[in-house]
């Protein structure tokens, strides 16, 4: 595989129309085949046309509110206090440039653009993250070493900072980063002992422009597209990711990934821990 294509890699209904099995379905069912092929492409179309009707919604959104407080201050200049105009100014920005960064992000990865993918050990780049952050809780480290696989690093990367961003707004006193070898699979989770993700809540979270109540509380300039463009990662690693409870009653994101071929053959259990311990069995 020369590239990673999350348009032709992620696991959903979306056909591959490069893989010939499409076009001999076609010839053997020449009556239902171009009305199935008509169906996806209308679906991709609507898709499209809702994520830039959300997306326009969301800089129109952060553009007046950027706008009316400039207009204020150009109608009462006596009552305004500039200091503070300009931080409320500046944040607005911040917002602005927030989408717009996510946005170029998505955009790469549905135009499926030609990255090429490396062996990784996934516990290495967690600790090469993690030592470049100033975060204010301390990242815990459980790592595994030897799990390897191949994948495009600085999509992991962005992939892991997504996930931390979110642990560190919503964690009181601990995150964790755990990595580990389980079957053929590599897993890393991310928990924190925040005040958790309710059950009816754990898929939603990962459609775009999605911002809980709890999230718009403690971080206004988040955009609700980080977890998406998460899962986007994953699914264009042909991976996974959910969100669980975490043992300490916050939330946990699992994140399993396809070992690579020269994956170490040490287990997870032979190492005194599992990824599946930070998560509660139960939901």
């Amino acid at each position: 595989m020369s590239h990673l294509n999350p348009t032709t890699t992620r696991h959903d209904s979306h056909l591959d129309l490069t893989d010939p099995c499409v076009f001999q379905g076609a010839a053997d069912s020449p009556d239902t085949a171009p009305d199935m092929l008509r169906r996806e492409l209308e679906q991709q179309l609507q898709k499209s046309r809702h994520f830039a009707s959300d997306a326009s919604h969301e800089m129109r959104t952060a553009l007046a509110g950027l706008r009316a407080e400039l207009e204020e201050a150009r109608l009462h200049p006596d009552q305004t206090d500039l200091p503070e105009l300009l931080t409320r100014a500046l944040k607005g920005v911040d917002r602005l440039d927030a989408i717009l960064a996510d946005l170029r992000i998505l955009g790469e990865m549905e135009t499926g653009s030609a990255v090429e993918p490396q062996q990784i050990d996934l516990a290495e780049l967690v600790r090469d993250e993690v030592s470049r952050r100033g975060d204010r809780l301390r990242v815990q480290l459980w790592l595994q070493p030897g799990v390897t696989v191949r994948a495009v690093p600085i999509r992991i990367a962005r992939l892991l900072t997504n996930l931390l961003d979110n642990a560190q707004r919503h964690a009181e006193r601990t995150v964790e980063v755990r990595v580990s070898r389980v079957g053929d699979n590599a897993e890393m989770t991310v928990t924190d002992d925040g005040g958790g993700i309710a059950e009816a809540e754990r898929e939603r979270i990962f459609q775009r422009f999605t911002r809980l109540g709890a999230a718009q509380r403690l971080d206004h300039k988040g955009t609700g597209l980080g977890l998406a463009i998460a899962r986007d990662i994953a699914q264009a690693h042909r991976g996974t990711l959910h969100a669980r409870r975490s043992a300490t009653g916050g939330a946990c994101f699992v994140l399993r990934l396809p070992l690579s071929a020269t994956a170490h053959i040490t287990t997870a259990v032979n190492t005194g821990f599992t990824a599946a311990a930070a998560c509660a069995v139960s939901s």
